[in-house]
């Protein structure tokens, strides 16, 4: 009997991209530890655009699935498709479900979540199940107070959407000629602004409850990046330059950081501003990313960590953002000081957290299940002998 495998990962990653993602993933981290002392107020939160990082993560997931997978379905299915992404992606699904359970009752505050000490335990390992197969949960089953679809961790909603758009992928625009996905993906820019612009909110914060709101804002914020990132995929028009890398690392920062444009009485011009990153600059990255060069072993080796890390990084972090946000607003914590030691602490053991899982949870798991589904055994005849 030999063993091989059916359809190999043989493509070569794009080492920029991948260190990108890890760069907007630790950025994500800092922008909700800051977040913890602004309370609630989305005019005054340090890096302020920080939840724009969620888009920028579609328009990757767009580029790299269509990277991969566009020139394989003649020899791929739908089944193997899915079977693929549910490997990729729900083993760090189901691990950070189990954390935020592990950590639940850690979470506690009179004020910000009074809910988790009225929330016996069968229903918490409960939502903790549901939480592992990704199924959202409505309002009525929130067991934290925020509504959440995945109240154990949050950032779930986003792998959520992720799913939804492999599914319209697979089904249908992974069919598209380049015109009809030009057309689908304007259409969806369009949907999007004018959420941006004409919405009640000038920004794109939202899409991690199961209502109609909520909805539309996933929505929006999920169709133009994702069949975006597609799109430039196909297209193959990549930007060249030096320090690809760098530049493109400024570059998010630069987004991420620039404070809230407009007040609350011109919502429209953060708007604006948000619809003009997501639409025009995203994609820029991305295309300079895709066309630059890593030069040096340790260029390469910082890009491979960070973008090994990033995934599981955005997706178990937030059960410690929860414990964060409950003992700042309980003790009435400043932002400064032994705040930020804390908070800094707390990106420390987020990376840690992640580094680990990663290599003594999701690597295994993910090996253990490329070889038990995507591989294939065939009987060699020994002809002649």
């Amino acid at each position: 009997m030999s063993t091989t495998a059916v359809l190999p990962d043989s493509k070569k990653h794009y080492e920029i991209l991948d260190g990108l993602r890890g760069v907007a993933s630790v950025l994500v981290i800092a922008f909700h530890v800051m977040e913890t002392f602004t309370g609630g107020n989305r005019f005054i939160q340090v890096i302020n655009h920080g939840y724009l990082a969620v888009d920028f993560f579609f328009l990757l997931s767009g580029f790299v699935v269509a990277y991969a997978y566009d020139d394989r379905w003649g020899k791929m299915g739908q089944w193997d498709f899915y079977k693929r992404r549910l490997i990729r992606l729900q083993p760090m699904v189901i691990m950070g479900s189990l954390i935020g359970a592990a950590l639940f009752y850690f979470q506690g505050s009179a004020v910000v979540f009074p809910m988790i000490g009225k929330t016996p335990v069968w229903e918490m390992l409960l939502v903790m199940l549901v939480g592992c197969t990704l199924i959202p949960l409505p309002i009525s089953a929130d067991i934290r107070g925020w509504q959440e679809m995945h109240p154990l961790n949050g950032p779930a909603w986003s792998l959520f959407f992720e799913y939804i758009a492999n599914i319209l992928y697979a089904l249908f625009i992974r069919k598209f000629s380049k015109t009809l996905l030009s057309i689908f993906v304007i259409l969806a820019a369009i949907f999007l602004v004018q959420y941006l612009i004409m919405g009640p909110q000038g920004d794109v914060i939202g899409g991690w409850s199961l209502d109609k709101t909520q909805l539309h804002v996933g929505f929006a914020r999920l169709l133009y990046p994702f069949f975006a990132g597609v799109l430039l995929c196909r297209a193959g028009k990549l930007i060249h330059i030096k320090g690809a890398f760098t530049v493109c690392s400024l570059m998010i920062v630069a987004v991420l950081a620039i404070p809230r444009i407009g007040g609350t009485g011109h919502l429209w011009m953060n708007g604006v501003y948000e619809s003009v990153v997501i639409v025009l600059v995203f994609p820029l990255i991305v295309s300079i990313g895709a066309g630059g060069k890593i030069i040096g072993g340790r260029a390469i080796k910082i890009c491979k960590f960070l973008g090994d890390i990033s995934y599981p990084l955005y997706i178990t972090h937030y059960p410690l953002i929860y414990w964060y946000t409950a003992w700042v607003v309980d003790n009435k914590i400043q932002l400064g000081g032994y705040g930020l030691f804390v908070g800094l602490l707390l990106m420390i053991s987020s990376i840690t957290i992640a580094w680990a899982c990663l290599k003594f949870y999701d690597e295994p798991v993910r090996n253990w299940l490329a070889k038990r589904y995507l591989v294939k055994k065939e009987v060699v005849s020994k002809v002649g002998k």
